[in-house]
C-alpha cells in the first residue's frame, strides 16, 4: 500500500481520494503538540472539578447529571457501547477507512482533548488494515452521526468486529494477530470518537470521487451517441458557451467538441444535411452536463471544507483550558452536499437515457429499430432501453432531497437533524443505476457506429470503441445481452471508458 502523509486541517481532495482508493494515511508529525496540550488542557479541566459538558457530565439530555472523578472512565465506555445501536448491512471497507482517516485528522488539530495514545490506536488501525465492522443505518446527522461512530471506537476499547486482510474477526482477536491493544477511554474521548460527521462526509466523498468517473464517461458516450446519430457538433461551439459564462458549461462543450474532432461520420454529413437542430439529448449536452459538473464542483467545495474541520463536541482550548460546547456535529453542510451530487447524478443518467432512447428509434436516429440488422425477428437494443428508463425512474425517485427532511430525538434536545447519514448513503447505489445507464448507452452508440462503416469516428472516439469491442462483439442477431451489459458496465465503472479517451482532457471536479 501507498503511504500518504496527512496535514489535519489541510488534507486536498486528491488526499481523500488516494485514501478511498487505498492510501494509508500517517499523520504528519507536526501536529503531536497540539495533540499532547489538548489531552492535558482536559486534565486540568476534570482536576478543577467544575462540571463541564462532555467531559464529567452526562450526554444530551442528562447533560446536568454530574458524574463523579472515579466514574470518568466508565461514563466514556458506557457512552460507547450503549450509542453502537446501528443496524443494517456493514459498511464497505473502503469507505470505513476513509471514515477513520476523517476522524484521524478532526482529533489531531488538537480541540478535542484526546490523548496521543488514543490517536496513535486508531492511526495503527488504518496501517494495519484492521476495519471495524459498522452497520451503515441509525445516525441521523446530528449529534453527529453517533452510532456507526460508536461502533467504530467500541473496537478500540475491545468489543465488535473487524474486517481484517485475513477475514472478519472479533475485535479482540484482531487485535492480538496485529500486536494492537484495546485503549481504556479517558475523559472526553469517548464523545470526541462517536460525536461529528466523518461517517456522513467518507459516504459523501466516495459518492464524489466514483460521480466524478460517472461524468467523464456519460461525456465520452455523450459525444459517441453523438456520432452515432450523425448529430451536429455545432451546438458545441465556444462562442455559444462564452455568451452564457457558466465554467462547466464551457469546459464541457470543449470537452465534447474536442472529442468528436477529426471524426469522418461528423464530417460526411455537414453539407446537404436536411435536419436543422438535434434534439435535446444530443444539443444540450454542454448545458445539462455543464451544470452537473458546477454542482458536483461546489459539492466538492464543501467536502473538502468539512473533511478539513473538527465536528465533535464540546471542543477543548488548551490556551486557557476553556471546553466550548456548540453544535459542528450537525452535518447539514454535508446533507446539502449529498443532496447536490444526487442531483446531478440523477440528471446524467437521465439525459444518457435519452440518448438511447433517440438511438432505438428509427423516426429519430435514421438507423435500423432498436439498433439491429433484422428488427422484427431481433428485438436488439428494445429492453436495454427499457433498463435504462427504470434505473432512471429509480434515480429520481432516490434523488428527492433528504435535508428538508427532519425528525426529532433524544427527547426533543435534538430538535433539528440533518439527515446526512441517509443522503450520502443513498449517492452510490444512484451512481451503480446511472453507471449501467451509461453502460448501456456506450453499447448502443458503439452498434450506432457501426452502421457507418467503412466511416469512422474520431481517433479519441475509436480508441473507446476498440475498447467496447475487445470485448462485446457488434450485435448481428439478438444473443445473451445480461453479458455484455455486464463488460460495458464494468468499463464505466473502473473508469477505462474515460481513460481511452484519455487523448482529450475531460474536466473533473477539481476547478
Amino acid at each position: 500500500m501507498t503511504e500518504l502523509t496527512l496535514k489535519p486541517g489541510n488534507a486536498t481532495l486528491a488526499d481523500w481520494r488516494a485514501i478511498y482508493r487505498g492510501a494509508v494515511p500517517k499523520l504528519d508529525g507536526a501536529c503531536r503538540p497540539k495533540i499532547k496540550a489538548s489531552a492535558e488542557a482536559v486534565a486540568r479541566i476534570v482536576a478543577k472539578g467544575e462540571a463541564v459538558y462532555g467531559i464529567n457530565t452526562g450526554f444530551g439530555k442528562l447533560a446536568s447529571v454530574r458524574i463523579p472523578a472515579e466514574d470518568l472512565e466508565t461514563l466514556q465506555r458506557n457512552i460507547v457501547l450503549s450509542h453502537a445501536a446501528g443496524v443494517g448491512e456493514p459498511m464497505p471497507v473502503a469507505i470505513a477507512r476513509l471514515m477513520m482517516a476523517l476522524k484521524l485528522a478532526s482529533l489531531a488539530q488538537g480541540a478535542s482533548g484526546v490523548r496521543p495514545q488514543t490517536i496513535e490506536l486508531l492511526e495503527a488501525m488504518l496501517a494495519n488494515d484492521v476495519i471495524p465492522v459498522v452497520p451503515a443505518q441509525g445516525s441521523v446527522g446530528a449529534s453527529g452521526d453517533l452510532a456507526p461512530l460508536s461502533h467504530m471506537t467500541a473496537v478500540m476499547i475491545g468489543v465488535g468486529e473487524c474486517f481484517t486482510p485475513h477475514g472478519r474477526f472479533p475485535a479482540k482477536v484482531a487485535f492480538v494477530s496485529h500486536g494492537l491493544e484495546p485503549v481504556t477511554l479517558g475523559a472526553k474521548e469517548g464523545l470526541a470518537l462517536l460525536n461529528g460527521t466523518q461517517f456522513s462526509t467518507a459516504y459523501a466523498l466516495a459518492a464524489l470521487f466514483e460521480a466524478e468517473v460517472l461524468y467523464q464517461s456519460a461525456l465520452v458516450a455523450g459525444a459517441l451517441s453523438t456520432d452515432a446519430a450523425k448529430g451536429s457538433d455545432a451546438p458545441f461551439d465556444p462562442r455559444i458557451h462564452m455568451l452564457r459564462k457558466h465554467r462547466g458549461q464551457i469546459e464541457t462543450a470543449d470537452a465534447l467538441r474536442n472529442l468528436m474532432a477529426g471524426s469522418a461520420i461528423r464530417e460526411s454529413h455537414r453539407l446537404g444535411d436536411e435536419r436543422v437542430q438535434d434534439p435535446y439529448c444530443l444539443r444540450c449536452q454542454p448545458q445539462v452536463m455543464g451544470a452537473a459538473l458546477d454542482v458536483l464542483r461546489k459539492a466538492a467545495d464543501t467536502l473538502e471544507t468539512e473533511a478539513n474541520g473538527v465536528t465533535d463536541n464540546p471542543l477543548v482550548f488548551a490556551e486557557d483550558d476553556t471546553a466550548l460546547s456548540g453544535g459542528n456535529f450537525h452535518a447539514e453542510p454535508v446533507a446539502f452536499a449529498a443532496d447536490m451530487i444526487a442531483l446531478a447524478v440523477c440528471e446524467i443518467g437521465s439525459l444518457s437515457e435519452r440518448r438511447i432512447a433517440m438511438l432505438v428509434d428509427p423516426a429519430l436516429s435514421g438507423m435500423p429499430a432498436f439498433l439491429t440488422p433484422k428488427p422484427g425477428l431481433n428485438s436488439g437494443f428494445m429492453i436495454p432501453q427499457v433498463t435504462a428508463a427504470a434505473l432512471v425512474s429509480e434515480n429520481k425517485q432516490k434523488a428527492y432531497p433528504a435535508s428538508v427532511d427532519s425528525i426529532p430525538t433524544s427527547a426533543n434536545q435534538e430538535d433539528h437533524v440533518s439527515m446526512a447519514a441517509h443522503g450520502a448513503r443513498r449517492l452510490i447505489g444512484m451512481i451503480e443505476n446511472a453507471t449501467a445507464v451509461i453502460g448501456i448507452e456506450l453499447l448502443a452508440a458503439a452498434q450506432g457506429c457501426d452502421f457507418h462503416a467503412p466511416l469512422a469516428s474520431s481517433a479519441a472516439l475509436e480508441a473507446v470503441r476498440k475498447l467496447v469491442r475487445a470485448e462485446v462483439p457488434h450485435l448481428d442477431n439478438d444473443r445473451h445481452f445480461h453479458p455484455d451489459m455486464e463488460k460495458a458496465i464494468a468499463m464505466v465503472r473502473s473508469g477505462a471508458v474515460a481513460k481511452a479517451a484519455s487523448a482529450v482532457a475531460l474536466p473533473g471536479i477539481a476547478r
